[in-house]
């Protein structure tokens, strides 16, 4: 079975390439450093081609509001159009779990637009929640940091590391759900 792991270069693509390589799968680890860019469409309709399922790890290379929203719709509609025009069979795309309930933050909101263009689509498909990656935990503690101060937003957090994520990655074929 060809599958095409958009985002297949970084910290979760890379791990659900080697799970299907290792399951005996065709596998393309897609991303712009491959030649495939879901914002602009170039290499898609080729990566596609006899593709059975799509993965979708792929993430903003922004967190401003604004530009993570063009991203995850953009980048959206090209990958389902291109899915459709190829005759993919299943779309599969990790979200976050929380998704729909932390619409103040301009990540989430744009992940849940995200969310609905899959669910809009014609495409079987499974949304795959995660929690927010223990690899990261530095990163959004940086981020909150002011001076020697380091605010941190009143929402629980419970992290997983990224490995659990991909061996809990749904095995296939997957099932419309």
């Amino acid at each position: 079975m060809k599958v095409v792991v958009i985002g297949g270069s970084g910290l979760i693509g890379a791990k659900v390439v080697k799970q299907l390589r290792d399951g005996r799968h065709e596998v393309v680890a897609a991303s712009p450093s491959s030649g495939v860019n879901t914002l602009t469409g170039e290499g898609l309709s080729a990566a596609l081609a006899g593709a059975q399922v799509v993965v979708d790890v792929a993430n903003s290379p922004s967190f401003e509001d604004q530009a993570v929203l063009n991203f995850f719709e953009t980048s959206g509609r090209n990958l389902l159009a291109a899915e459709k025009a190829a005759g993919v069979r299943h779309h599969v795309a990790l979200s976050v779990v929380g998704t729909d309930r932390l619409l103040s933050s301009g990540y989430f909101r744009a992940k849940l637009a995200q969310e609905n263009l899959i669910n809009a689509s014609d495409i079987p498909h499974t949304i795959v929640r995660a929690t927010q990656f223990f690899e990261f935990v530095g990163v959004v503690a940086h981020s909150a940091a002011d001076g020697n101060t380091l605010r941190l937003p009143p929402a629980l957090m419970q992290p997983i590391v990224s490995d659990d994520v991909q061996r809990r990655w749904p095995k296939l074929p997957w099932r419309r759900h």
